[in-house]
């Protein structure tokens, strides 16, 4: 089983257990929902209850009633079980996407060096060709991204 992170449980809520995570996770309606698996720690636990809360996501687990029973849990990072996500061919994970080969139209070849968010919508790749490409994920340049061969083909547009 591969986990993937998802994000840090970082207070209590309440006197009825619920857990505040702080999660950046793009798939965050495939996690959270009742009856499926968290791995803290590498064990698995049931969510009882979901509900988003400001920038937080509030969970409570099956057998924990109140806060002195998850007091345990706090300052713990969050995975999830990477093959229940089920991804379409067309997402991909950050984690998995900073492997790809670059490969632009004009026959350039590179890598991704780092992923960041300008937004929180707006995820930006930074591609080493031979000079440094920010190109953004969503833009109309990324032409294919290839699952099986783990590639992603640009074309770059005149100026980069």
């Amino acid at each position: 089983m591969e986990k993937i992170y998802i994000g840090k449980i970082v207070n209590t809520h309440g006197i009825k257990g619920e857990l505040r995570i702080l999660s950046k996770f793009p798939y965050k309606d495939r996690v959270f929902k009742p009856n499926h698996k968290l791995i803290i720690d590498d064990k698995e636990y049931t969510i009882r209850t979901y509900r988003p809360h400001k920038e937080y996501d509030m969970v409570t687990l099956d057998d924990y009633k109140n806060i002195n029973e998850v007091l345990f849990l706090l300052k713990k990072e969050v995975y999830y079980n990477k093959e229940e996500l089920n991804l379409e061919d067309d997402e991909v994970l950050d984690e998995d996407l900073i492997h790809y080969h670059v490969v632009t139209t004009t026959k350039e070849e590179g890598t991704i060096t780092e992923i960041f968010y300008a937004s929180e919508a707006n995820k930006i790749l930074r591609v080493q060709l031979n000079h440094e490409v920010l190109i953004p994920f969503s833009s109309p340049m990324i032409k294919k991204i290839d699952k099986e061969k783990k590639e992603i083909v640009i074309e770059l547009i005149e100026g980069y």
